[in-house]
């Protein structure tokens, strides 16, 4: 692999494992870089690969960079070790170890148990400051070495950004490597170039034992699409008619796969090259017009709108940093890369000739996968609203089979409506040409829309997509075959009174008319009283359906029924919620919670005010008819005590007072002894 600038070579005898500290693993291009050094043995990049060899391995590769639970390690493979970005971040699968530091003293200690150390400050500046102390003071251990150590700085082609072009007269020529002293930093990557320059000096006086390199990149992207991300999102989500174009978008952007990035410091790790800057790009040459245009086709709407500069400033996903990105212009080649670095490229000509491995990697990346979910239930049952609410928190695109059919027919139409005539006065070769070709493409749409037609009457289309069909179950494809099945189900009485309580609005020129619904609801369960039903033949393919009772939920607007659904289909595989999303969607459940507790508070009082109320006037109420008791009782008391009292009067009192007299004329011992014989001696009915 030698050339004039030449490489040193690898130490004879066999490779040993070695320890490669990297800061942020956590971070995209961190994590990236790590895991695809894991799965590389120290070394391999030394040994020359057939071309046949390489395309097999290849995307093994690549997958096993893309695949967070990697197997066990090849032996012999890099060690990784290193920092974190977030404290509530997990330690990486592919990591040995990860280090939380509090001091410096405790991180150089860890970083001199290393034989690379890699330092990435693409995406944090911050880490600028510490890469610098690292590198000085591993420098100051230089002497204390038990073998040799590399130190590589991860740059970015931003320090390149406002070089002056080296022929004036063109400026299509790009810089290279041996350019480097030429470079003239964007304003906002200062940082970055003085950090490159400190890390180049450290690696001069002692390069034996301590060889430092400084990898300019190119933007990253790949696995989840880095830089690029903003515009796959946008495309992905398809809620915008054109992805946005800052600018003229004629700035020619620099690129390479963040893995093609991590072959490029496994080459620096094995080789040990003389030459101590190298330029890590792919051979593109792309604008970052073509590159928004290629996302859009492949993955969103298929068109791109052109927007002022200053417009880009309003995204809440683009930082600073971001734009002055992807508003750089500039061209670079990477000689010494392609001349002397053995690498398995995974996109060694760039993003737009690689979209469809790029789009698949970004894909299982995001764990962008798909939610097929099939809802099947007889007519007015909520299929339809179901699925549009389904499709809502799924983030996914709604589309009403009868719409479709009416905008092609539309389309159709339009295409074959008789065109004026147009009187041009010179009507040459190519004009004929056009006028052939939209002859054929008239025709074409005459028949199609011929065919639609036809269709449209022979299997009523006119019912919307709740009629059922009467073709045959169709061929297992595992494509489109669902992964989950929900089948809705509820008696002919429900149904008949839902569609009786809908507005005539709704009803109008739909199949809820009366006969038609009838109709179509007696053909529904005509179809599905035997054995071969749609549901059987999921349950028969182990997709057991998951049946949901409609009338039980009394829940008009089925919110009830989709937070049924969504237990068993589980969370989003897509973007799901934004954040500003999920804040609103905080924002009004803490307000429905609030509005809920206020009301059963208020709910609470009333009751109390009513219990105490009623309370005080029961008690009234008692109070009252214990007066008129006690009332009653009296003058029962007093009408039953009248001929107790005339008796008394009539026969004892005379007698009484008459003994009261002798006992105060005689005074005897005991006076209630004498007055009690007396009266018995001389008592009227005695005598």
């Amino acid at each position: 692999m030698a050339a004039e600038e030449g490489v040193v070579a690898a130490a004879e005898g066999t490779i040993r494992s070695r320890r490669v500290f990297l800061n942020h693993l956590d971070s995209y291009g961190g994590s990236s870089i790590g895991k695809y050094l894991s799965n590389c043995v120290a070394g391999a990049s030394l040994e020359e690969v057939g071309e046949e060899e390489e395309e097999e391995e290849e995307e093994d590769e690549i997958m096993a960079v893309i695949d967070v639970t990697l197997s066990k390690p090849k032996e012999g493979a890099y060690q990784i070790v290193g920092t974190l970005s977030k404290a509530q971040s997990m330690k990486p699968d592919f990591a040995q170890e990860t280090y939380r530091i509090s001091t410096r003293e405790e991180l150089l200690g860890h970083l001199l148990e290393c034989d690379v150390i890699i330092y990435n400050i693409t995406e944090d500046a911050n880490q600028i400051e510490e890469a610098t102390w690292a590198a000085a003071a591993v420098h100051g251990e230089v002497l204390h070495f038990e073998k040799p150590k590399l130190f590589i700085l991860v740059s970015t082609i931003m320090t390149w950004a406002r070089s002056k072009p080296l022929d004036p007269d063109d400026s299509e020529i790009p810089f290279t490597e041996e350019d480097y002293r030429r470079r003239k930093p964007h304003p906002n990557f200062m940082d970055h170039i003085n950090a490159e320059k400190v890390i180049i000096k450290l690696g001069k006086t002692n390069k034996n034992k301590f060889s430092t390199y400084v990898v300019a990149s190119g933007l990253q992207y790949g696995a989840e699409e880095g830089i690029f991300h903003y515009f796959f999102k946008t495309a992905w989500l398809g809620e915008t008619p054109a992805i946005p174009v800052f600018g003229d978008g004629n700035n020619f952007l620099p690129t390479i796969h963040v893995v093609d990035l991590a072959a490029v410091l496994q080459n620096i790790a094995d080789h040990r090259p003389r030459t101590h800057y190298i330029v890590a790009v792919d051979e593109s040459i792309h604008t970052l017009q073509a590159i928004v245009k290629c996302i859009s086709k492949n993955v969103g709407p298929g068109k791109i709108q052109k927007i002022p500069r200053e417009n880009a400033f309003l995204s809440k996903d683009l930082t600073q940093t971001h734009l002055d990105m992807l508003l750089v212009n500039l061209r670079m080649e990477a000689v010494f890369l392609k001349e002397n670095f053995n690498i398995k490229w995974v996109a060694q000509t760039g993003l737009v000739e690689n979209i469809g491995q790029v789009l698949k990697e970004y894909k299982q990346s995001r764990g962008l996968l798909p939610v097929k979910i099939c809802v099947l239930g007889p007519p007015a049952v909520g299929k339809s609203t179901i699925a549009e609410e389904l499709c809502k928190h799924y983030k996914l695109q709604h589309i009403k089979i009868k719409d479709v059919i009416s905008e092609a027919v539309e389309n159709l139409e339009k295409i074959i409506a008789p065109k004026e005539t147009v009187e041009t006065e010179e009507v040459g070769e190519e004009g004929e040409e056009d006028d052939e070709e939209e002859g054929n493409s008239t025709e074409e749409a005459q028949e199609l829309l011929d065919g639609v037609k036809e269709n449209m009457e022979q299997n009523g289309v006119e019912d919307d997509e709740e009629e059922e069909t009467r073709s045959k179950v169709p061929r297992y494809d595992k494509l489109i075959t669902p992964e989950y099945v929900i089948s809705l189900n509820a008696s002919d009485e429900f149904l008949k009174n839902r569609v009786i309580n809908l507005p005539e609005s709704v009803v109008a020129g739909t199949h809820y008319t009366q006969d038609r619904f009838l109709r179509t609801l007696s053909l529904f369960r005509e179809l599905n009283t035997e054995d071969e039903t749609v549901v059987n033949y999921f349950d028969e393919l182990e997709i057991h359906p998951q049946f949901i009772d409609v009338a039980k939920f009394e829940d008009p607007e089925n919110r009830l029924i989709v937070n049924e659904i969504i237990k068993e289909t589980g969370e989003p595989r897509n973007y799901g919620l934004t954040d500003e999303e999920k804040e609103k969607l905080e924002c009004k459940a803490a307000e429905a919670r609030l509005a809920k507790e206020a009301e059963e508070n208020a709910e609470q009082e009333r009751k109390e005010a009513e219990e105490r109320a009623e309370k005080v006037a029961n008690w009234e109420e008692w109070n009252k008819r214990l007066e008129e008791v006690k009332r009653q009782e009296q003058e029962l008391l007093e009408a039953q005590s009248i001929p107790l009292r005339n008796y008394l009067m009539k026969n004892v009192m005379p007698t009484l007072m008459q003994g009261l007299n002798e006992c105060c004329k005689i005074r005897p011992d005991d006076p209630v002894d004498f007055l009690a014989e007396y009266l018995f001696k001389n008592n009227p009915e005695m005598e």
